[in-house]
């Protein structure tokens, strides 16, 4: 199974922390966020795993040089030149994503008890286009899904401001999630971005084939999620991973 670590962020919001290294290598307990998100999901049965680098991408090819890859196959998908945000980030990995089987795409701030493994498999019975992990966190932009658990818009709650390509669209019959960084795709996917270019969100692409192809959610009871990417996320990661 392949996996794909998004890792090529620039960390603005964990200055001056990402001065000198790339928001992967931050440390959480002494241990940087790209390796506690590369032992879970090699626990959770992925054998090959992509990591697209940006920001002090070459100090991160010399981490796992170091780490000897953990052990896996591991390949860097290399947006130094150019950073092409999530969906042209995963775009850009095709060549080794594309396939038969579906693959999992994990950003490398997320920090979550989730099991990967059942989120997969639910992945591949719902036949969706792809499956994202949501929860019922606060925050300002929520993705919103219909009774049957298919993505239909999106709501930035402190702009008013609304996103969706199905008709008549009514956000207030919709039910609200946030999402959590962690996403199941299928390899169908790449046949839809033929004319997608650049650097553009996954989000976006998401609500603009929604409404002809099936984005369906994950998500688990009492779940534990935090997003290490900023200030108060990173203390409590330090504070409650073991």
């Amino acid at each position: 199974m392949k996996a794909m670590i998004l890792a090529a962020g620039t960390g603005t919001r964990l200055k001056p922390l990402t001065d000198g290294m790339p928001k992967a290598l931050v440390p959480i307990k002494g241990i940087p966020m790209l390796e506690h998100v590369i032992t879970k999901i090699k626990a959770a049965g992925f054998t090959s795993i992509i990591i697209n680098i940006h920001h002090f991408g070459e100090q991160i090819i010399d981490f796992l040089a170091l780490k000897d890859n953990f052990g896996m196959d591991i390949k860097i998908s290399d947006e130094r030149n150019y950073l092409l945000d999530t969906g042209g980030g995963i775009k850009h990995a095709n060549c080794y994503l594309d396939g038969e089987e579906p693959f999992l795409v994990h950003n490398v701030d997320i920090f979550t008890d989730v099991d990967l493994t059942t989120m997969y498999d639910s992945h591949i019975n719902s036949k969706s286009l792809a499956t994202l992990l949501v929860s019922r966190r606060q925050t300002s932009r929520q993705l919103l899904f219909n009774k049957e658990e298919r993505l239909c818009g999106w709501r930035n709650r402190e702009t008013g401001e609304v996103k969706s390509n199905t008709p008549q669209f009514d956000p207030s019959i919709h039910f609200e999630y946030a999402f959590g960084g962690i996403h199941v795709i299928s390899p169908e996917i790449f046949r839809l971005m033929d004319a997608w270019t650049g650097n553009f969100s996954i989000i976006n692409f998401y609500l603009s084939v929604c409404a002809k192809y099936p984005i369906g959610l994950y998500t688990e009871n009492d779940m534990q999620l935090i997003d290490a990417g900023k200030p108060k996320g990173l203390e409590l990661a330090r504070r409650l991973l073991p």
